[in-house]
């Protein structure tokens, strides 16, 4: 027999989407300094599963969940060549997620982290210049 049970229920719980996701990375963005989000107007932002194979083999990295973002494109600076594509950050939803749940760093600071490290690659900056711009927009 089934008991009846009195108690309210949880609202059931999924997965944040890839809007969700979405979301959190064009918070940090907005969060950047002026000096840096004006030089981010043609840059396209994707949130996807898993990078593609032919991405990962490239990058040889055996394991999709091994890859949480990834920047394509020139930096700025550089003179653009005829053909180029506009810049691109590629932020991958299942290694996020993973990497979430195995850190328990909260999300929202994890997507800024990752959107940070791949911003910092379109201007070109150092690792320490990464972490000091991440300290610049994490709430």
């Amino acid at each position: 027999m089934v008991r009846v049970m009195n108690e309210p229920r949880q609202p059931p719980q999924f997965a944040p989407t890839r809007e969700d996701i979405e979301r959190l990375a064009l918070s940090a963005l907005s969060r950047l300094p002026d000096p840096f989000r004006d030089h981010l107007a043609h840059v396209v932002l994707f949130v996807e599963d898993f990078a593609d194979a032919q991405v990962l083999k490239d990058m040889e990295i055996d394991d999709p969940f091994g890859l949480t973002g990834l920047y394509s494109g020139r930096p700025v600076g550089d003179a653009a060549q005829t053909g180029d594509l506009p810049p691109t950050i590629h932020l991958f939803r299942r290694p996020l997620l993973d990497e979430w749940v195995e850190t328990g760093v909260p999300l929202d600071m994890l997507i800024t982290h990752v959107v940070v490290h791949e911003i910092g690659h379109h201007f070109g900056l150092s690792d320490l210049d990464m972490h000091v711009l991440e300290d610049m927009v994490t709430l």
